[in-house]
């Protein structure tokens, strides 16, 4: 079976949903095909881990758009497929059922996969990942039949609104983490310590530096967890949040600049290194001007919708070059966190506001300059703070941390007083 396309979207996740819709906004009247791996229609996966796993939020309410939109607007869904092979010289797409796609220019949003646990016992059953729809679904199915003894591997973002929604479904959940820290990767040590003692308050089990040595289980469903120094902790389920490996395969077998671990290298405008084929989201590589120029991947919602905006505009005749402001949140228990820009490299963390009242900011500097805020029930400071980060303000340390003092007030301010850096 073969079909055609003008444009065809591999992935249906919030990138490849957004790179079709802003299409049609700006104008084009080709065709247009989504091919997405799962059954259903494209939908949010930051609720998975939240709002869909504690019950609150049905799938319907994940729905990006309903079925009818896609259909009024001449976008045509290829779902439960995945794009497998492709052919650059004659642009064919190969789908895993064996369907030949042909295509005039080719949008790669595939995302990523769960990086898997390699130690013995990693495919029990009862090891879950919280990346789909499915795996939230079986996730819950346990819950439902009884699991209330959780292990979680990883204690970065999804690892830790995990826990979050647990506790609040009655069960004992243990966070292993193999760093000094949760959030070592994007967050200073602060905002660590903080959602450490939060999670400890609420009776989260909460182990950094855990090396594992194995998983074990009766009648191949999981059981426990072994520590490499002899330590045995009970589950009935395991949570395993450890990142993500970019989904780009097909596009290294067929040529393109990058590599299965760090993604498939794109352009300021998004394109790939092979003729019209374009990558965005959490599987593109790119130059980020917030990290100094790093080829980096961003794994977020904004990076994937952002990315998309670039390439519709780009080939609705109106090119444009990437360079949208990094931006991320995190809901648990009831902390709303907020980070605008990247912090990496930062030389100097300011504290504005006291922790111990549940509501600070965190404001990174790298050379005087700001270049990342992290919120924490502090709206204010978020949206007010981006254009400091925008900028690569100056400002002074000290009146960054005078809460009295609005930060759009300081956009002015371009005195550099010392200030001792916090411990980061």
């Amino acid at each position: 079976m073969a079909g055609t396309a003008d444009i065809v979207i591999v992935g249906g996740g919030h990138g490849g949903a957004q790179a079709a819709i802003a299409l049609r906004q700006h104008g084009f009247t080709g065709s247009i095909l989504i091919v997405g791996r799962e059954p259903d229609l494209p939908y949010e996966r930051p609720p998975l881990s939240k709002g869909y796993l504690s019950g609150e939020k049905t799938f319907e309410r994940l729905l990006l758009r309903p079925a009818a939109f896609w259909a009024e607007r001449g976008i045509g869904l290829v779902l439960g497929r995945a794009g497998t092979h492709v052919d650059p010289a004659v642009k064919r797409l190969i789908l895993s059922d064996g369907r030949v796609i042909s295509y005039g220019t080719l949008i790669w949003a595939t995302g990523g996969d769960p990086r898997r646990l390699t130690c013995d016992g990693a495919d029990l059953a009862g090891v879950h990942a919280v990346r789909t729809r499915a795996d939230v679904d079986r996730l819950v199915h346990e819950l439902r039949g009884g699991a209330r003894r959780a292990v979680i591997i990883g204690g970065g973002y999804i690892g830790l609104e995990a826990a979050a929604v647990l506790t609040k479904l009655d069960c004992s959940v243990v966070v292993l983490e193999a760093a000094s820290r949760v959030l070592a990767r994007v967050a200073g040590e602060v905002l660590s310590n903080f959602y450490e003692a939060e999670h400890r308050a609420h009776g989260v089990d909460l182990r950094t530096q855990a090396s594992i040595s194995h998983l074990f289980g009766t009648d191949g469903h999981v059981s426990g967890v072994c520590m490499e120094d002899g330590t045995v902790i009970p589950a009935d389920l395991v949570i395993v949040g450890i990142g993500i490996e970019p989904s780009v395969a097909p596009l290294i077998a067929a040529g393109a600049e990058g590599t299965a671990h760090a993604g498939v290298r794109v352009n300021a405008q998004c394109m790939t290194s092979l003729p019209d084929i374009y990558a965005i989201g959490d599987c593109a590589a790119h130059e980020n001007a917030f990290a100094g120029g790093e080829v980096m991947r961003l794994e977020s919602v904004q990076n994937a919708n952002d990315m998309a905006a670039t390439v519709a505009q780009s080939l609705c005749g109106d090119a444009r070059v990437y360079e949208a402001t990094p931006w991320f949140w995190s809901n648990q228990y009831d902390l709303k966190l907020q980070t605008v820009g990247l912090s990496r490299g930062h030389d100097q963390a300011v504290l504005r506001g006291d922790p111990a009242d549940r509501s600070f900011s965190v404001i990174y500097l790298r050379g005087g300059r700001v270049i990342a805020i992290d919120a924490v029930n502090r709206v204010k400071d978020y949206v007010q703070g981006r254009k400091l980060v925008e900028l690569g303000a100056h400002v002074s340390p000290l009146r960054l941390t005078d809460v009295t003092a609005p930060l759009r007030d300081l956009l002015d301010d371009d005195v550099l007083v010392s200030a001792p850096p916090l411990d980061t």
